[in-house]
């Protein structure tokens, strides 16, 4: 093995665990900061706070943040489905489930990568295993929400809302997460990252000025901390190093981190917002961890198409 390749290998390692243990962490902030803070405030802040700097870091190292037509449209569109479908609707959701159980339900990303991979032109066709695994997955959903759906009254209600919110959102982040993957940019992969990131903090910021959310905004130190950590740790590093695993890694293999994700924060809620672990969740966790196992085991078969020349997300001027 060269040189560049084992550099190559440790970053990759680097970037899996970043991505594995920190954003594991981030469903206990994002629980932390809607205590108080509604979810599109706490979107728009994060984003904005964590892309203008990112886009002037980029400027200053002399990367080009200039954007064509075609490239604005793309990059809005995966920031929208990653950073407001997906990361805010995960916020919304928290307000009713506990944060373990929604990194729990999360976990079905790469399940919806393999689905949305299988009917795309030039996708990813699943053997014999990953249908297993697909139908595994279905069956450990049912398992976590089954306590919700025999839960009375107002709480039942609201529980059962917030758990289908969370899979809209897996299914928003695995859309992001394809398309960033299939888009030919011709902008560097951190100055691609750092428009998403501005671009779906402006959206989110129409969010909180339609639905009228800075007036019911109460700041405290303790949500204010809980987002200054999202921007750093989830954002600039964690998001940073997902997107670049998507430019140099498969998007079902970049999508294990489902894996480490719910059982940090299923810890980390246990521990820190005493947040209960019944029989059900148990139960969940091993159906779902083994059905993405399942899915991310299986052979693929990449569907025929005509001969094209297809280049990753971002990798027209990278470097």
């Amino acid at each position: 093995m060269t040189h560049a390749e084992r550099q190559h290998r440790f970053r990759v390692a680097l970037a899996f665990g970043l991505v594995y243990v920190l954003w594991g962490s981030t469903y206990l902030g994002i629980r932390i900061v809607v205590e108080h803070i509604p979810p599109s405030v706490m979107g728009a802040s994060r984003f904005l706070l964590a892309g203008l700097p990112m886009l002037g870091w980029c400027a200053l190292r002399g990367r080009s943040i200039r954007l064509t037509r075609s490239d604005f449209w793309r990059v809005l569109a995966i920031g929208v489905l990653l950073l407001t479908g997906g990361n805010v609707v995960v916020a919304w959701s928290e307000q009713y489930v506990p944060s373990g159980l929604a990194a729990l339900i999360v976990a079905i990303v790469p399940i919806w990568v393999a689905v949305l991979e299988s009917i795309l032109p030039r996708g990813e066709r699943l053997a014999g295993r990953g249908m297993a695994g697909l139908a595994l997955g279905i069956a450990g959903l049912a398992v976590l929400m089954w306590p919700r759906l025999n839960v009375a009254g107002a709480a039942g209600h609201w529980q059962l809302l917030g758990a289908l919110g969370l899979i809209f959102a897996s299914l928003s982040w695995a859309s992001g997460s394809i398309l960033s993957r299939r888009s030919q940019l011709r902008i560097d992969p951190f100055a691609a990252t750092a428009w998403e990131m501005t671009l779906a903090g402006l959206v989110n910021l129409g969010l909180v000025l339609a639905l009228g959310d800075h007036h019911r905004v109460v700041w405290t130190s303790r949500g204010v901390g809980a987002i200054l950590y999202l921007v750093v740790f989830g954002s600039w590093i964690g998001f940073t190093a997902y997107i670049w695993l998507l430019e140099h890694v498969p998007t079902s293999k970049v999508a294990t981190y489902a894996y480490v994700n719910p059982v940090v924060a299923v810890f980390l809620g246990w521990l820190v917002l005493d947040e209960g672990v019944d029989l059900y969740i148990v139960a969940g966790t091993a159906v779902i961890i083994a059905a993405v196992a399942l899915v991310n085991s299986s052979k693929i078969h990449k569907a025929a198409a005509p001969a094209e020349p297809e280049l990753p997300a971002c990798e027209a001027q990278a470097d």
